[in-house]
């Protein structure tokens, strides 16, 4: 995993993913005591940055393979990312989401043509081994949500956006707040604040009791939430950092953020009012790490990424009456 694929997959995306901006907002400055850049991947295909990352990894497989579909298993955000990126390749794509995902990720994930397998979280079977059994019956190729350098460097063409970006806003050391679940778009940033920005630091974001990554890079190991469902933050509740992403994290991420569901839901009202983005609660994580966690953070500006923005409207409207009390 390196940045030459990182920017190979954004020669493949060019034409394709949206090149999304840094706002700002008088407003979130004085809330966070600094200057606040956000880069609002909620405005990307399909509502989050995970469009990146399907498209290049299923642009980058052999035309045979290609042809006969793909897999993937995620809560909504992979699913969507892939099913669009499989219908603009022409190809049959299935998906394996949970059971309490989100009722629009699922609706959204089928009306983009993919097929839906719907499974428990809490049970039994696990959505790997779901999917492994897909993968050998039908002969798909399976597009993992983050552990897949593919995806990975699909993901890092975001860093490679915000490098340039925060040189045009007059930025050169910050912190990048990043959403983090099994931490692909933060290990595929990190590698590309690394080799074009490397004054920019990539930093972590998880929402509280499923702070696996935050823990790991502490501990410096691997390590699991003891819980896989039943958090407000859906688009980023995985069981443990991946095998690929944590060392890429481990050398060159800072310390990682933790914030509350009721900070995320106050961020995502902020977010609304302050800038008119849409945000999801596991989208909006580090920007309520930039604005309640002010203290955990050093310089003068800090820059934080809005993943996704495929809310169910009775999660949003909370949230407004949050932002509204």
């Amino acid at each position: 995993m390196n940045i030459t694929m990182i920017e190979a997959a954004a020669q493949r995306l060019s034409g394709h993913a949206r090149r999304t901006p840094l706002l700002s907002s008088p407003f979130l400055d004085e809330i966070a005591g600094r200057r606040v850049l956000v880069k609002p991947e909620c405005l990307q295909h399909t509502g989050s940055f995970k469009y990146r990352g399907g498209y290049a990894a299923i642009s980058a497989l052999a035309p045979d393979v290609r042809a006969r579909g793909v897999l993937a298993y995620s809560s909504g955000n992979h699913a969507q990312g892939v099913a669009l990126a499989a219908r603009q390749h022409g190809i049959p794509a299935v998906i394996i989401m949970p059971e309490d995902a989100p009722a629009l990720k699922i609706a959204n994930t089928r009306a983009l043509g993919a097929e839906v397998v719907l499974y428990d979280r809490a049970g039994a079977q696990t959505r790997e081994a779901l999917g492994g059994e897909l993968t050998q019956t039908r002969d798909l190729t399976l597009i993992r949500p983050y552990d897949e350098p593919q995806v990975i460097a699909g993901q890092g063409t975001c860093g490679l956006e915000i490098a340039s970006q925060a040189r045009d806003a007059g930025v050169e050391t910050a912190d990048v707040l990043v959403c983090c679940g099994g931490g692909g778009l933060t290990s595929g940033i990190a590698l590309a604040l690394e080799a074009h920005a490397p004054c920019l630091r990539a930093r972590p974001v998880e929402p509280e009791g499923f702070d696996d990554t935050a823990r790991s890079l502490v501990a410096g190991q691997i390590l699991r939430n003891d819980r896989l469902s039943g958090g407000l933050c859906d688009a980023i509740l995985t069981p443990a950092p991946g095998d690929l992403t944590f060392p890429i994290m481990q050398r060159l991420c800072g310390p990682g953020l933790v914030v509350t569901d009721t900070q995320a839901l106050d961020a995502m009202a902020q977010a609304f009012l302050r800038l008119k983005l849409v945000a999801e609660p596991g989208g909006a994580v580090a920007l309520a790490a930039a604005l309640y966690h002010a203290d955990q953070i050093d310089g003068d500006a800090v820059i934080c990424v809005i993943s996704g923005g495929n809310v169910d409207a009775d999660v949003f409207a909370r949230a407004s009456r949050l932002g509204n009390a």
